[in-house]
């Protein structure tokens, strides 16, 4: 099982305290740092200094790392348009040397659109646009060199594009779908997603969803072993009750709920539920680390947990 980083700036984080993450998990050897892709603050924290734009901040890491790669959990496909959202995907993937992934998503947070005058359309309307945004980024990224790209969509038709620029991974950077919505999403997962992931549910929830992604597979004669399964937790690890407290009051939770509904504990612990997401076929789970001050925290799984997966 692979271990990658998720962070969630818009909780309050500048960039280089990102920067600092980041460089701290390519050293300690995490497969990947992700970000969420968010204008606003959830919760009571202040969110001070304030949001930081997504691909703004992976291309700034593309230049500021070497080997980690690097993606979103999820870009909401109401903030960009899709043709200059492949450009710009394609560019970070250029300036990391191929190292990005798109994790990209319907949308769902109401008041960040509202708070910065973003369209937030109905549920139906959002996963029209998303399954349209997805032809389209997929679309531009295939189309062979020198060639031309034509989409008609009620959305975002396209006519005529060059199709350009080319990202460095062939046919295309990762795409990461996922969700726990029971039809449109297995649906739009099984045709465009290399990638499904479930943030934030149970074994037995995972086990269920990814079941119905895999039979969406099958009614599309996909082979569903093509697809990458994973999981997003958050992480609350310390070498003794003491320290596991200290860290869950530093993002204020409780242990005991942490333990039931994330992954928390002394090394051991977070290991054999790690072993609970692999039995049922979790491939990555992405650690969702809300204190991003304390880097002791991944050296710490690092050291501890991920030899031992």
């Amino acid at each position: 099982m692979e271990l990658r980083i998720f962070t969630e700036p818009q909780q309050g984080a500048s960039y280089d305290q990102l920067l600092a993450v980041a460089r701290r998990a390519e050293e300690t050897g995490f497969g990947a740092f992700f970000r969420s892709d968010h204008y606003l603050k959830m919760g009571s924290v202040s969110g001070e200094p304030g949001p930081t734009d997504a691909w703004t901040t992976l291309a700034g890491l593309a230049r500021d790392t070497t080997r980690i790669r690097l993606g979103t959990l999820m870009t909401a496909a109401t903030f960009r348009l899709p043709g200059p959202l492949a450009i710009t995907v394609a560019q970070v993937d250029q300036m990391s040397g191929g190292r990005v992934e798109l994790g990209i998503g319907a949308g769902w947070y109401a008041e960040e659109h509202t708070a910065y005058g973003i369209p937030f359309p109905s549920l139906g309307e959002r996963f029209d646009r998303l399954e349209e945004q997805l032809a389209v980024i997929s679309g531009l990224w295939e189309t062979p060199a020198g060639g031309t790209f034509d989409f008609p969509g009620k959305y975002y038709p396209v006519s005529d594009s060059p199709a350009l620029p080319k990202p460095v991974q062939q046919p295309r950077p990762p795409i990461l779908l996922g969700g726990m919505g029971p039809k449109r999403t297995p649906w739009l997962a099984a045709r465009y997603a290399d990638e499904f992931n479930l943030p934030f549910v149970s074994v037995q929830d995972s086990v269920a969803q990814f079941q119905r992604v895999k039979d969406a597979c099958a009614a599309i004669d996909r082979d569903p072993a093509g697809m990458v399964w994973s999981n997003a937790l958050v992480l609350c690890c310390g070498r003794d009750e003491a320290e596991v407290a200290r860290r869950a009051a530093a993002i204020g939770r409780e242990p005991a709920e942490l333990r039931e509904n994330g992954l928390a504990g002394t090394p051991a612990e977070v290991v054999d539920k790690l072993g609970r997401y692999a039995e049922i076929g979790s491939r990555r789970v992405y650690l969702q680390v809300l204190d991003l001050t304390d880097l002791d925290h991944l050296d710490l799984v690092a050291a501890e947990v991920m030899p031992q997966l």
